[in-house]
Formats: structure tokens, sequence, C-alpha cells
């Protein structure tokens, strides 16, 4: 069968099977074909190999407590032996007899038994919040991935539609009180010409099933878009992306989400992200 991929979605659904080596000639070869020229199906790829090698990493080795290893090697060293052939007992030492029906009973759980039930408990407990802790990395990373796609599609389509602003001004007391009323937050708006990055003016957009303010800055013949919403998330520093041509960077200062997003090259968009995030 020759699989044709349509979207990057039906490419990332078969990633398993690709790092696994599990699928045939052609989608193996359609796929790297793809992941050379996809960036956000070569970011999910690296993410899929460096989750494995943190599955790897992180449950290869688990030291005990000091008083766990004592009373366990205490305890395997007074173990139960099995009886001798010629005993007549096919048991373990520690089955005791029944002189009430005659017959062998079960003893008592031993330390050495109780040990090993609490180590195994143990393990679950840290194998779980080892898991938890390794989906939501990957879950926020995913979610990252596809908040990107979102900006540059509202960049793209602002551009296009020359909508750019729907308040056209250089004055920072006059585009953010016009966002009064429109939003259930503040957003910050500085002014930036003196260090090259005129305002532009303002507007709302609609990113990650909210509505977002849209500030629009200049270098030389670029716009910026800086989109900003509120966050629960901590201060986050500063993180470079690039979707479809376009450079993205994206952080979390004061309870709020910034993602600014242009065709301008990284290190100018670098200088404005710094600037704004002062």
């Amino acid at each position: 069968m020759v699989y044709q991929f349509v979207t990057c979605e039906e490419v990332q659904e078969l990633i398993h099977g690709f790092i696994d080596g599990e699928l045939g000639l052609v989608p193996t070869l359609e796929i790297e074909d793809h992941l050379g020229e996809c960036e956000t199906c070569r970011s999910e790829h690296q993410g899929q190999l460096n989750l494995r090698t943190l599955v790897r990493e992180g449950a290869r080795y688990f030291n005990a407590p000091e008083l766990t290893a004592r009373t366990v090697g205490a305890a395997l060293r007074g173990r139960p032996r099995l009886s001798t052939p010629d005993s007549g007992i096919d048991s373990f030492e520690f089955c005791e007899h029944d002189s009430n029906r005659g017959r062998p009973r079960r003893a008592a759980p031993t330390v050495r038994s109780q040990i090993l039930a609490i180590a195994a408990m143990v393990i679950l407990a840290l194998s779980g919040v080892l898991s938890y802790s390794i989906f939501s990395a990957r879950s926020q990373s995913y979610n990252d991935d596809q908040l990107a796609q979102e900006v540059v599609s509202s960049h793209v389509r602002s551009m296009m539609l020359n909508h750019l602003v729907d308040v056209p001004s250089s004055d920072q007391h006059t585009v953010k009180p016009w966002f009064n009323g429109k939003l259930d937050f503040a957003p910050e708006v500085k002014d930036l010409v003196d260090q090259g990055f005129p305002l532009v003016g303002g507007r709302l957009d609609y990113i990650d099933n909210r509505t977002v303010a849209a500030l629009v800055y200049q270098r030389r013949k670029h716009s910026i878009n800086l989109f900003i919403w509120p966050s629960t998330r901590s201060d986050q520093a500063e993180q470079q992306f690039s979707n479809h041509g376009y450079n993205i960077i994206h952080w979390t200062r004061s309870g709020a989400s910034y993602w600014a997003v242009s065709d301008v090259n990284s290190a100018d968009l670098g200088e404005f992200a710094k600037l704004v995030s002062r």
C-alpha cells in the first residue's frame, strides 16, 4: 500500500511506529521526507525520542533508604530454607502444622514478604509520579506547538485581510485604554519607538479559545504581532520557535502569556521580546 499523507496529524499518528521500525519501506521513506521539510513534525519526532530517553534513564535505578536496605538484608540473611527431600515435607519450613485439621497451614506473612510488598508499592508509586510528570511535560509541549501554529495563522490572517489594527495609534496611552471593557484583563502596552520598534496600534484577536489582545509593532518594514492573554503558569523565560518561515518567541511573566510573531529575523525579534519582558 502506498501512503499519501495529507496533514501533519496523519504523519504524527505514525511516528511511534516509525521510531520502532514497524512501518514498511514506503511509509518510512515518506515520513523521513516529511520530517526533513516540516519543523512541527520534526519537533514532535524529537520529543518522542527525548521521552524515551527520559523514561529509560529515569527508571534505571531505585535507591532504597538505608533503613529499608538494612531491613531487607537482614530478612534475606534469615530467610527460610527449603526442606530436604527425605524430610517428608514438600513445603517451606515456615508452613506450620494445623493440629485441628491434620494438615499444614500457611503461617502469617514473614518480615521478608512484608518488606517486599512495601518495596513494590513504593516502586509503583514512584513510577506513577514519574509517568505523570512525563505526561504533563509532553502535554505542555504539544499545547505550545499548537499555540505556535495558531499565532502564526492569526499573524498571517491579519496581514492578508489588511486588518492589523482596530485602534491605529503610536500612543500607548491611546491604545491601552481602548481595550477597557473589551477584555477581562488589562494588557501592558509599551512605547518602544526609541529602541527601533514603533507602536502601530492594537486589535482584538481570538487564540486558544479566548479573546486576546494583539499589539502591533514595526521593525523597519516588518510587522510584529504581540499576543497577550492571562496565564496560570509561573514565569517562564523566552522560548523561540519557527513555523512556516515565521519566527515566534513565547514567554510568561506576571500572570500573562506573551507570544511575539513576525517574519523579521530572529535576532531582531529576540531583542524585541527582551524589551517587552523588562
